[in-house]
């Protein structure tokens, strides 16, 4: 009984030590947290070595300072010289203006394409210096990025595949997304492009392939907005594609299915608000590159009860109504002669019609904002067929 009573207290004794080990032992971890900075706000980085240099978000690539590589236990894994950004800015443009030219992967493989690729791969393993890069050359690179490149690289997304970026939401997620959606690491996004890939730039139904106009979009926020680039999330929700060559191709990265239509489609769309919401309750959602037929549709749907927008409706609107302003402003003329110019249309998709609105309804107020003054201003609107 003795020995027993002994074998208690020894276990006890044991157990009180082991907790205390653990606790010390958590304790030891987090002081030895690093922080850094990022958008102007600590972060607090608890990856060490290699894990640091394999991680986009906060590689640093040779500009990590020795006290930096000390204490986040990657001294020896670099060259020891230490160089600043703009070193190795100047370093990569040396590259690529080499690479550019011949990094094609044959001859139907154009220039703008070479550069993307060289691009996306130092976005893949040097975010910081990535971002540094298109930020000093945004007029150069901002046409690689997205369009008119963004367009062929998503004509091209199936083969150009090498690293997931973003997530991806199919018609074979149903029921599931609300937990998806803890999948993503980052617990607070500030915005989010999807598309269902079904009208990409003029080039029609590109399916999962069109991910890439999300990635390029939030591209030009990060570089040109300053928002943080670990606060982004670019979404593809796939329902299939009516495209039969993708249907085809047995390399295609999408559901081989066609496209969902009616409930079914407006079900996996409401479940990725239910749950992206549920998540980043402050987030905004921007559509993108939807077809006219559910374009509309959904802005109606959600715009009420979800902070999101369409950029073909809204965005492109907003861009367009201050050229027509600066149009009339241009010519001498006071701003209160807009609601008696004529306009032309082409085309009556969603980014047109969404031009004529807004410039329907600007007119409307100049006019008073009243029944006749809509009338009045529908009539100073013609729409073609953009192929005429």
């Amino acid at each position: 009984m003795a020995n027993f009573s002994n074998q208690m207290r020894l276990s006890s004794t044991l157990l009180r030590r082991l907790h205390q080990r653990v606790a010390a032992a958590v304790n030891s971890s987090s002081s030895r947290n690093f922080t850094t900075t990022e958008g102007h706000r600590p972060t607090i980085v608890h990856k060490r070595s290699l894990d640091i240099l394999h991680d986009p978000w906060f590689n640093k690539g040779t500009a990590f300072s020795f006290t930096e590589r000390d204490r986040l236990h990657i001294r020896g894994l670099l060259p020891p010289n230490v160089m600043s950004f703009e070193q190795q800015i100047a370093r990569f443009m040396a590259d690529l203006k080499r690479l550019e030219v011949q990094a094609r992967d044959g001859p139907s493989d154009p220039y703008v394409l070479a550069k993307w690729r060289i691009l996306n791969r130092l976005h893949d393993r040097n975010e910081t210096l990535y971002y540094k890069v298109l930020m000093e050359n945004i007029e150069e690179y901002a046409p690689i990025v997205y369009t008119p490149t963004v367009g062929l690289v998503c004509q091209k997304y199936s083969g150009l595949f090498r690293r997931p970026r973003g997530m991806y939401f199919s018609a074979e997620d149903r029921g599931e997304m609300m937990s998806m959606v803890y999948n993503w690491p980052a617990d607070q996004v500030d915005m989010i492009v999807v598309t269902d890939g079904s009208r990409i730039l003029g080039l029609g139904d590109l399916g999962v392939q069109g991910i890439g106009i999300a990635i390029g979009k939030l591209d030009l926020y990060v570089a040109a907005a300053g928002i943080n680039p670990q606060r982004v999330l670019p979404v593809m929700i796939d329902v299939g594609t009516d495209n039969e060559n993708l249907l085809k191709d047995p390399l295609y990265l999408g559901l081989q299915d066609h496209r969902l239509d009616g409930e079914e489609y407006i079900e996996v769309i409401d479940e990725f608000m239910e749950a992206v919401f549920t998540r980043w309750p402050h987030v905004i959602v921007q559509f993108e590159d939807f077809q006219s037929k559910w374009a509309f549709k959904l802005l109606q749907r959600y715009r009420n009860n979800y902070r999101m927008f369409n950029d073909d409706v809204q965005g492109t609107a907003g861009v367009a109504i201050a050229g027509l302003l600066g149009a009339v402003r241009a010519q001498g003329r006071p701003m209160i002669d807009f609601p008696k110019m004529k306009i032309v249309v082409a085309g009556a998709g969603s980014a047109g019609i969404g031009v004529l609105n807004a410039a329907r309804k600007t007119m409307a107020r100049m006019l008073g904002n009243t029944e006749i003054a809509f009338e009045s201003a529908r009539s100073q609107f013609w729409v073609v067929d953009a192929k005429c």
